[in-house]
Order: C-alpha cells, then structure tokens, then sequence
C-alpha cells in the first residue's frame, strides 16, 4: 500500500491548514481522508489567496497533533515535491517518495507542476465535485493518478521510487519570487547576483534547487 499525502499550510514557512490523503492499493485510489487543522500561525494572505483556506475555517478545527495520527499506518509516503510535505508532517514515520522526481526522471524537459503534469499526461481521475486545486484531497487524486501512471510506464518498484527520490536533481524552473516559472540557467546568464542572494539568505531551500543553484553558478 501507497499513501498519498498532501498539506496546505499557512504560507512556505509551514503551518498545516489542511491534511489529507488517499492510498494507492491494486493500481486503484481508495481510502480518502481529509482533515482541516487549526495553525500554529496566521494564514499569510497569499497562502490563503491560493487554497481558499480561511482564518474562520479552521478556528475551531484540531491542533496537527490531534488528527495526525489518523494518517500514519503507511510505509510509503508520496507527495508531490515531497521535500516539503515531509518537511510539514515530521511526526510521520515512513519512507517519502517523490513525484516531481520520478516525473523529472521518465520525462524530461517538461512542466512538472501538478496540473500541468495531469494536463500534458491527460490523467483520468475522478476528483472531489466540492473541491479544487490546491486543497489538499483534490490535489492527493491528482497525485496519486500521476504516481500510478509512472508505476506503470517505468515498472519502478517502491523501493526503487524511494531511492530515486533520495538522490539530488537539478531543478529546471524557479518556482517562487520574482522569477517564477523562468528557467535557472536562464536566470543564471541574466542576474546571477540574484541567485547567489538565494543561496546566501533562504533557508528553506530545498536540497535539490540549492545544488541545482551552485551548479548554475560554478564559474561565475
């Protein structure tokens, strides 16, 4: 059994709003749970602009630690740009396998966003009527269609998923700040001073976008 699993938080900082997950059993999608959650913190307004997830929803929800323990029971965690969800759910003990970089790995040179992944791959899945992207069992759907499509393009074993995921990868687009969705090298040709900032002041960067930085600005 896979368990997908997904947060919506109060901005890159973390604060889970929301948690949710389906698990993966026979190549079919079963299982779906999902759990609004009170912060620790704000919801910053562009966190809350993106998930729709209000201060008033969740006033009276249950603390991270009330509901988590719903979601352990898994050996394989998945999630999409799974640095992050792991990074948000440190209480769940499993091993973490990461879609973005399987997709990174089977298809390169493509948009590897969720949707964009579920649009080019043209995935059917049926989605929660009441939701949208980005709240978190809308998007676990998408994620777990995504995973069983490389499972059976690659043949992958979870094991092998697993140790895909734990290698370091260069990352092809910016995700956030002022150059979101501009390719790094491009980035790195045009204003280099500006990932050396990155590099020197963020973080929370992720592994594989601090390598992918260090790579692109060798030489420089």
């Amino acid at each position: 059994m896979l368990r997908v699993i997904d947060t919506e938080t109060c901005g890159l900082q973390g604060g889970v709003v929301e948690v949710a997950s389906v698990d993966i059993e026979d190549g079919k999608i079963v299982n779906p749970m999902s759990d609004l959650v009170r912060p620790d913190r704000p919801i910053s307004h562009q966190a809350m602009a993106i998930h729709k997830i209000t201060e008033a929803m969740v006033a009276d929800k249950p603390w991270i630690e009330e509901i988590i323990p719903r979601y352990h029971g898994s050996q394989y965690y998945v999630a999409h740009n799974a640095s992050f969800d792991q990074r948000m759910l440190p209480e769940m003990q499993g091993d973490w396998i990461c879609t973005v970089k399987l997709a990174r790995r089977l298809w390169p040179g493509i948009k590897y966003s969720n949707m964009a992944l579920y649009k080019s791959l043209k995935l059917q899945v049926a989605t929660p009527a009441d939701l949208h992207h980005h709240r978190a069992l809308f998007d676990c759907y998408i994620t777990a269609a995504l995973l069983i499509r490389i499972m059976e393009e690659s043949g992958w074993t979870p094991e092998e998923m697993v140790t895909i995921t734990g290698r370091p990868a260069l990352v092809s687009t910016m995700m956030f700040g002022k150059y979101r969705g501009r390719k790094i090298a491009e980035i790195a040709e045009d204003d280099p001073m500006y990932l050396r900032w990155m590099l020197n002041n963020i973080k929370e960067l992720t592994p594989d976008l601090r390598m992918t930085l260090k790579h692109y600005l060798e030489g420089q």
